[in-house]
């Protein structure tokens, strides 16, 4: 995926997903697979923290010292202190949807120089924040197969 595609995508995702979690009944989107795994409200939770997180790395790679370093955030602990369990479904959706057209106002407005920047991800290996934002819609569209699918 380049990144011309990816913003393609994320705009897709931004105007579609909201009414295809309408689609779903409270039980489908609440209920847990398994002890220990997230429910579909629960990812798409984990997709709030995602965007949250990565908002700040899309803006703060752009005037940090380089190379920037990208800091890991506990997934589990954000959705369990977050609560998104018990949100209703409206809330997250509408939370979700403001904080990536954020993230795709920011991302396609970055200079081409700037996408070239060095972040360094948690593996220790050396990316651009062209890859950090293609990474970001990756991850996104395989949390919305495990909602969709």
């Amino acid at each position: 995926m380049n990144l011309q595609t990816a913003l393609i995508q994320l705009e897709k995702h931004i105007q579609e997903v909201p009414a295809r979690f309408k689609q779903l009944s409270s039980v489908i989107i609440l209920a847990k697979p398994a002890p220990g795994k997230w429910s579909k409200q629960e990812i798409l939770g984990h997709l709030i923290d995602s965007a949250i997180n990565n908002l700040k790395r899309f803006t703060d790679t752009q005037y940090f010292p380089q190379p920037y370093t990208v800091i890991r955030y506990n997934q589990d602990e954000l959705v369990i202190i977050n609560r998104y369990q018990q949100l209703s479904i409206e809330h997250l959706l509408q939370l979700w949807q403001l904080l990536n057209k954020q993230v795709l106002h920011v991302v396609s407005t970055i200079p081409a120089d700037k996408l070239a920047y060095t972040v360094i991800i948690p593996s220790g290996d050396a990316k651009t924040l062209e890859w950090l934002a293609i990474d970001y819609v990756e991850h996104m569209e395989h949390h919305l197969r495990q909602i969709f699918d």
